[in-house]
Order: C-alpha cells, then sequence, then structure tokens
C-alpha cells in the first residue's frame, strides 16, 4: 500500500511550519542554510581593540581647533622632496580625450550634472 505524493508532501509542509524550517520539495538551492547562521562579524569586530581617536580625527570634529600632526607633516614634507627631484605623481591628463569622453556620456543621458 502505498502513500500518495500529495499526502507527503502536505506532512512535509506541516513538519516545516512546526519545526521553523523552509519547505522546499524540489531541492533547490536557496542559500537558506548560510543566512540561518549567527552573523560573524560583532565576534570578529570584538576581536580586535578599539580604534583609538587620533589628530585627524580630532581635526574633523573641531575644525577651528588649531592641530598638528608630525606624521602628516611627515608625509607632505617627503612628497616634496619626491616632487623637486622628479619622482613625484605625474600630472593628471587634460586633454581632448576626456573632454570628448564626458560629452558623449552627456549625450546619451548617463552623465548627470
Amino acid at each position: 500500500m502505498s502513500v500518495p505524493k500529495s499526502r507527503i508532501l502536505d506532512l512535509m509542509k506541516v513538519q516545516c511550519r512546526i519545526f521553523s524550517m523552509t519547505f522546499n520539495p524540489t531541492g533547490t538551492r536557496t542559500g537558506n542554510k548560510i543566512l540561518r547562521q549567527r552573523l560573524k562579524g560583532p565576534s570578529v569586530a570584538s576581536y580586535y581593540p578599539r580604534r583609538a581617536a587620533t589628530i585627524k580625527d580630532l581635526t574633523n570634529l573641531y575644525p577651528d581647533l588649531e592641530t598638528w600632526d608630525e606624521d602628516e607633516e611627515e608625509r607632505l614634507e617627503f612628497l616634496a622632496y619626491k616632487k623637486a627631484r622628479g619622482k613625484g605623481a605625474p600630472k593628471k591628463k587634460k586633454s581632448a580625450g576626456g573632454e570628448a569622453i564626458l560629452q558623449a556620456l552627456n549625450f546619451r543621458g548617463d552623465f548627470i550634472d
């Protein structure tokens, strides 16, 4: 004596409702296993120590306050030294080619002012 397939599917629906599972009779991949897992972000974030406030944070919070960042000054001095020797970053390209691309994008309607 065989049980009809519809009866088995009804039983599976009830079982899934009782045990808070998703009903998936065809067995398609839904990613539900991954979505049910506990989030890893909070445990990873708690592993690393909290970030201490930097001079840049203070400058952003209080722009009228005069601060002096030794590391930033050293970095700017090094960039000026490299630029004086001709080893700095190249200048940005300013040619008709760039304008033609902007005009083409504006013509198509992709670029919004």
